[in-house]
């Protein structure tokens, strides 16, 4: 540990209007004694301490002494007193130098609030072994703590950081307890050092440890040769957290590598919106408003980018170099699929057709048919429609047909659920895309490539509209030119949350053989849910029940947020589930635009959580707090722990000592130790982009003006074709009359279709 370590105090945001401030700005120095509250993502401190003996200062009060002693205390006297404050790490037995002033909180009484605090090691016998005692080292309790001062006294802080070598001395320290100890020491010396020195440029705990988990011991290092490395490796810190550490650190406004890493995060952000590229001087515009220097240093920026390898220019418009390639090696692998031999005999199908359809006792529509012929006979072909029209009926005959061929067939989605939906579907496996192309979690690659490709015959990919292209370029990289390739999805759902516009792109070239289906078959003819879909998705108003009718569809017309609010509580907690016998925890899924504001996922999941599951064993991270029963999503991939963005769980266990949760995901439980637990977010609510590729048995849908920028006719259809037997819309009309003629969906730029469609 270090000996000394200084931290910026941001006093108590636990104050009310009603603190008072009683005293002029005091040190106060004292030992820990006991911890009362502690925030690991904030920092904020509870503690108490034993103050030191007093030192008389010239014309002031003792300083330890609060200003309500009437007494003078003599030098003899110790008190214990209640300081606040936040700091990067504090432990039992240490010693502290604390300056502020002394409050008075209206629910606490007095304390002392903290300006700043320097932490020290302690230096006795007896303040180390209270130290050691806390339990802040692994493999050092209570009685090793003593036999460790016992046998080095003063010196033993001293010896385990110097002469760990030592330590097997002591009795009942092996080997393995010494070598743990010495670990646990450097490893807690070194996060110190680094949350002070992230800290002391403006960044708070939650993204200090992401950054230590990043970077490990290198942090500092990192971070000082070149801030901006933080925005591109460490999740959840942006540009504009990098730029306020590069200014702190001294970096020139105008500096090469910031007007370099400004230009590669504008175009990030672009990514990030859904783009593969920019135009060269919309680029510099935009870069130019971000950092707000001459456009000759963004230019010569782009250039040194391009030169490096981080960027290629393409016909005026400027890619990050793996969305060009992607793009790229997609067109090339469509084309050498369409001039590739077929790996098997062509399929008669007008014997095919009649024996699935005696094969799944249906009969097919024309369309239906004519999708299946294509299907059948093209090395590459699209399905694309709406609910209800038939895809997976489609599906399922071409896994009969190819099966019945003696064929291999591969099907796979791009998400665990989806992919779940489709087995269930086809009554065949179907997995995700990682999988089948064997992602390799250590190496963060795919097993399955050019040197290795997919041998299947056959690959039926579902849900396409959710792969984006560098996913896309995977998968098309592992494809073998002899297979066969049939994309199924629904070009009218919102696109990729990733950059690219695969789906939409691969129609629109006109290159690919495509069937689009738009006939609602009589199986689904009486449900509300896929007639209002088609409905919105044309363009038309919504048809709704009468009076107390029974349905699958209802809209409740509110416009105040405070109003939805409370319909959507009644809904999910009584009426839908004394109605239709449905569960909140696992059938329904409330689904909003956006995820800040008042009705945005982060305050309806805060909302849900009291009202649903609102006591328990729980544990607060990063603002929020898990509990057991808590409905939960995966918010990145985590391709370790084999969870990916948008899967859904339920907390099964959480661990207050070491500040873990275990999540039950479909009956396998996942563990998050503490510095994991941000990858996870309450799902009672959450985004309609989140929910792609999902269907859950009940939805509630919430919809106001308030939502103004994202009120899209693609993102009301989307959000409706989630729900299988219940849709309940909340929301303003004039909000919903906005989503349903809005068809202006924001232009992606992509070169996919011109690329497909010329060769290049």
């Amino acid at each position: 540990m270090p000996t000394e370590s200084s931290r910026s105090s941001q006093g108590n945001p636990a104050s009310s209007p009603d603190t008072v401030t009683e005293g002029e700005v005091q040190e106060l120095s004292g030992t820990v004694t006991r911890i009362v509250y502690r925030s690991e993502d904030t920092g904020y401190t509870v503690c108490a301490i034993k103050v030191s003996a007093p030192s008389q200062q010239s014309g002031h009060r003792q300083f330890w002494q609060h200003p309500s002693s009437r007494t003078p205390a003599s030098s003899g006297d110790r008190a214990e007193v209640t300081i606040v404050g936040t700091c990067e790490a504090l432990w039992i037995g240490e010693n502290l130098k604390a300056t502020g002033r002394w409050i008075r909180h209206p629910k606490h009484g007095r304390q002392f609030q903290t300006e700043h605090i320097t932490c020290i090691a302690p230096v006795t016998s007896e303040g180390i072994r209270t130290y050691l005692a806390s339990g802040m080292i692994k493999g050092i309790g209570e009685v090793t703590a003593n036999r460790l001062v016992d046998a080095f006294g003063d010196d033993t802080l001293r010896i385990i950081d110097k002469e760990s070598a030592r330590l097997t001395e002591v009795p009942g320290v092996g080997a393995k307890t010494r070598d743990k100890i010495r670990e646990s020491w450097h490893a807690q010396k070194s996060i110190r050092d680094i949350m002070v020195f992230l800290r002391g440029h403006g960044i708070g705990a939650a993204q200090a440890a992401r950054i230590h988990r990043q970077y490990g011991n290198d942090a500092i290092a990192v971070v000082t040769r070149n801030p901006f490395r933080l925005c591109q490796d460490v999740w959840g810190i942006g540009f504009k957290s990098a730029d306020k550490i590069a200014a702190s650190l001294g970096l020139p406004p105008e500096s090469e590598i910031r007007a370099r890493a400004g230009i590669l995060y504008t175009l990030q952000t672009m990514s990030d919106e859904g783009h593969c590229y920019c135009p060269w001087e919309v680029l510099l515009e935009e870069g130019q408003a971000l950092l707000s220097i001459p456009t000759e240093i963004l230019d010569d920026a782009v250039k040194h980018e391009i030169a490096g390898n981080q960027l290629v220019e393409d016909q005026g418009n400027v890619y990050l170099a793996p969305l060009y390639h992607a793009e790229v090696r997609i067109a090339a692998k469509i084309n050498e699929l369409f001039g590739a031999r077929h790996s098997f005999p062509p399929i008669d199908a007008s014997k095919a057709l009649p024996w699935a359809e005696k094969q799944m006792n249906i009969t097919l529509a024309p369309a239906q048919a004519t999708a299946l012929k294509m299907a059948l006979s093209e090395k590459l072909s699209i399905i694309t429609g709406g609910p209800g029209v038939g895809k997976t009926t489609i599906i399922r005959a071409l896994v009969d047909v190819f099966r019945k061929r003696g064929l291999s067939v591969s099907l796979a989605a791009p998400t665990g659920r989806a992919a779940k939906r489709l087995a269930e579907a086809t009554s065949s496996e179907a997995r995700t895309l990682h999988r089948l192309l064997e992602f390799q979690p250590q190496t963060a690659t795919f097993l399955r490539g050019p040197d290795l490709p997919l041998e299947s015959n056959i690959v039926v990919l579902d849900e396409v509209s959710m792969i984006d292209t560098m996913l896309m370029n995977h998968f098309m990289s592992a494809l073998s030119p002899r297979s066969h390739l049939v994309l199924v999805g629904d070009s009218d759902q919102l696109p990729s949350v990733g950059p690219g516009n695969v789906l939409k792109d691969l129609i629109d070239c006109n290159s690919i053989p495509c069937s689009r289906l738009d006939t609602i078959f009589r199986q689904h003819s009486m449900s509300s849910i896929v007639y209002n879909a088609h409905r919105v998705n044309n363009g038309e108003h919504l048809e709704l029940p009468e009076g107390n009718e029974l349905s699958d569809f209802y809209f409740i017309r509110e416009d105040d947020p405070e109003q939805m609010i409370k319909h959507m509580l009644a809904l999910i907690t009584k009426r839908i589930p004394e109605r239709f016998g449905l569960n909140y925890r696992k059938d329904i899924q409330v689904l909003t635009p956006m995820r800040k504001n008042q009705l945005g996922a982060e305050n309806l999941n805060t909302v849900l959580q009291e009202a649903l599951n609102p006591s328990g064993l729980s544990l607060s991270r990063f603002g929020v707090t898990y509990r057991v029963d808590d409905r939960v999503m995966q918010i990145r991939n985590n391709y370790e722990k084999e969870v990916f963005n948008g899967d859904i769980g339920i907390v099964k266990a959480v661990e207050i000592e070491d500040k873990s949760v275990t999540v039950d995901f479909d009956g396998r439980p996942v563990k998050y130790e503490s510095n994991e637990i941000d990858e996870l977010d309450l799902a009672y609510a959450c985004s309609i982009h989140k929910s792609q590729g999902s269907e859950y048995p009940a939805v509630i849908i919430l919809l106001a003006t308030q939502h103004y920028k994202l009120l899209q006719r693609n993102l009301l259809y989307t959000a409706i074709t989630r729900g299988k037997k219940l849709v309940c819309l909340i929301g303003s009309s004039k909000a919903v009359n906005i989503a349903i003629h809005n068809n202006k969906t924001m232009l992606r730029r992509t070169s996919l279709a011109k690329r497909v469609s010329g060769g290049t």
